[in-house]
Order: C-alpha cells, then structure tokens, then sequence
C-alpha cells in the first residue's frame, strides 16, 4: 500500500495486484495508519481510496483467512475502514472488481467514481459468509430494497453502468481514469470551508437515530453464528483448494 499528496488529497492506494488487491491483516493495519493521517491532518480535506493493476479490491484474503489471518481490525471494520467514523470525505476510485469485501469498502466511501467496465459483488452466500461489514447495512440504503436484497441472496455481480443507474455510482469514467475523476472531484470539495464539509458529512453520518453503529449491533447478532460455522470455514478451505464447497448447514 502506498500513500500521495495532490494539493490536500490524500491518495491511498492498495498494492497487491497479484492477488487482486485482497486484503490481509497488514494491509488492513497500513490503511488504518493512512486513515488516521488522513482525519489527524488539517491541510488533508479528502481522501481517495483505490487499487493497483486495474483491480479496487478482491475483498478478504480467503487464503490469509483460511490460515487465521483476518483484516478485521477490532473497532473499525473491514480493512480499518468499515466501522470506522472518518471526518474527512472519502472517495472510492474503483476499476476492474469491487467484491465481497472490497465493495464494503466503496459503500464505506462517501462517493463512488467507477470505471465503465467495474464490477462490484457481495459474494459472501457462496463462500458460506455473510457480508458483514456494511453490505448488509448499507446497499439496502443505497439502492431500491428488493435490488439489493437480491445481490445479496444470489452473490450475482453489480455491473457499475447498472450501480450508475441505481444511484451508487457518482461517476463513471473510462476504464483507467476513475482515479484522475476522483481527484477532480475531491479538489472540487476541498476549495470549500472545512467546517462546512465536516458539518455536512457530520449531518448525513447522524441522518436518524439509528444509525449505522446501532445497525451494526443488530445486525452482528444475526451473523456471528454464520461467521462461526463449519460452513464458513468450509467456504474458505474449498475456495484456497479450488474445489467446490461441501455445505452442511452448520
């Protein structure tokens, strides 16, 4: 993973291009460190979040996890992103696949710039997961009920001109130039007052009274038992042994 400065932007850009960007335990840590930089410093007005290699992100590391790695830091989330209550506005710069865990990390972004060819998916049911870190929570929020619900039972794939269409993408870009929008915009926001900017995403973060921490909650009571199974161990190994998995309902 890597970090940029472009005139109060902060660029975080994940780098395992050989495995998709998938995330493991220390890159989940290096993004944390790059969050806290990005909410500690005042000359920083927004960040951009994206990938190396044509790829935002492939999710979990099934075979980091599979080997009791996880990059599930405690308090904040998938990828130290997911739980996390950043004050500064984040922009996902998304090309190629957003899955499983990696779209989590774009519904965790307050904007979406995507590439026309981008796919997102939460494919946790055909590993034997759920997708807990906000797929749950917050796809039902982004885009109609019953469309959402039914990425989430089929694990089918979202293609970014359809999400465009739905209202999850804010912008799409040819492939290979979702990073120079991403940028643009983020300029765009960063001109104006940072009281302002802190107010209004304050504002949208705190929009009822139950909000996503109190979803959260509710929702982890649900899964924890799916996320402790035989199944979802079940998921990992056949998907690190290239074998269809074997479910047994527990």
């Amino acid at each position: 993973m890597h970090i940029e400065e472009r005139d109060g932007v902060l660029v975080i850009t994940i780098d395992r291009p050989k495995v998709r960007n998938a995330i493991n335990g220390a890159t989940a840590r290096a993004l944390v460190d790059a969050f806290d930089q990005l909410d500690a410093r005042d000359d920083l007005m927004v960040g951009v979040l994206t990938g190396t290699g044509g790829t935002f992100s492939a999710g979990m590391d099934l075979k980091a996890y599979a080997a009791g790695d996880t990059p599930v830091i405690p308090g904040r989330g998938f990828a130290g992103l997911t739980r996390t209550h950043l004050h500064t506005p984040l922009i996902a710069a998304v090309e190629g696949w957003a899955l499983g865990g990696g779209t989590e990390m774009a519904l965790a972004c307050d904007l979406i710039v995507a590439a026309e060819d981008a796919t997102f998916g939460l494919t946790e049911v055909t590993f034997g997961l759920v997708p807990p870190e906000g797929g749950i929570v917050r796809l039902p929020e982004r885009i109609p009920r019953n469309i959402a619900v039914e990425i989430l039972l089929t694990g089918d794939p979202l293609s970014a001109e359809r999400a465009h269409q739905l209202g999850l993408v804010n912008h799409l870009t040819p492939p290979g130039e979702t990073l120079t929008k991403a940028v643009e915009v983020a300029h765009r926001i960063a001109r104006n007052a940072p009281l302002s900017i802190a107010a209004v995403k304050r504002a949208v973060n705190e929009r009822t009274a139950y909000g996503d921490q109190d979803a959260f909650r509710q929702q982890d009571q649900l899964v924890a038992p799916v996320l402790a199974s035989h199944d979802a161990q079940e998921g990992a190994h056949a998907f690190a042994e290239k074998r269809p998995p074997r479910w047994e309902g527990r």
